[in-house]
């Protein structure tokens, strides 16, 4: 019982770096994929967009964690320059890959919400003489989030469990330190089921938060009890 008991305190112990890879990935790859969308507008940037959403959603999250750490942090200028305090963090290295990968996919959430606006409500918008500033505001950006919320969230939903892949570069996460009780102790199952347990809970409450936006966002009429 002491066992369990020690080791879910660990776990527990180490959601707060698990929560703030998570945060920070989603903050940093929702700011990159609403540029990638808005590049995909002009002709002249879509090529760019189209690149860097076709490379990070066809290779491997893990493959990209590790070109990150052991690739990218041992080029020369990298490790040499004044980039190296950064790169010689796992957990910054964790937060880049998982950033740059995760922004494909939310640039493509958010296209496919952009393009499900009826375009008569942006002929509306014109008539009434709003501005592309107003219009973006009033009009456009209510109703993409309103339409790509349920995506999103499932997006969300895979990055938190996608942190766990962090461990693989000696990152303290909840896997991290999972990882470390299974090395000394040999109770594997135990403790994976343990770290199920915190995944779980923190899935559940973001899962939760979600439902609420959600329902808050939706139209007076169409909320339900």
């Amino acid at each position: 019982m002491d066992f369990f008991v020690t080791t879910a305190l660990g776990l527990i112990a180490a959601i707060p770096v698990t929560l703030l890879l998570f945060v920070a990935s989603a903050i940093g790859a929702s700011v990159i994929a609403a540029g990638l969308v808005a590049a995909q507008q002009s002709r002249a940037t879509r090529p760019i967009a189209q690149a860097w959403i076709f490379v990070f959603r066809g290779t491997p999250l893990l493959l990209q964690i590790f070109m990150v750490y052991y690739g990218l942090a041992a080029l020369g200028p990298v490790r040499h320059g004044w980039l190296w305090p950064a790169f010689r963090e796992p957990l910054f290295c964790a937060w880049l890959a998982m950033t740059c990968c995760c922004s494909a996919y939310i640039a493509e959430v958010l296209r496919g919400a952009l393009n499900a606006i009826p375009t008569g409500q942006i002929e509306a918008a014109l008539a009434c003489g709003m501005n592309p500033a107003v219009r973006l505001r009033r009009v456009i950006v209510p109703q993409m989030l309103r339409l790509a919320l349920p995506a999103y969230g499932n997006e969300l939903v895979m990055m938190i469990k996608s942190t766990s892949l962090a461990s693989s570069i000696t990152v303290l996460d909840v896997t991290g330190v999972a990882s470390q009780v299974i090395a000394h102790s040999y109770r594997t199952l135990e403790v994976f089921c343990l770290a199920a347990g915190v995944y779980l809970a923190m899935t559940a409450a973001l899962t939760a938060l979600l439902r609420r936006i959600e329902r808050s966002l939706a139209p007076a009429g169409s909320r339900r009890a």
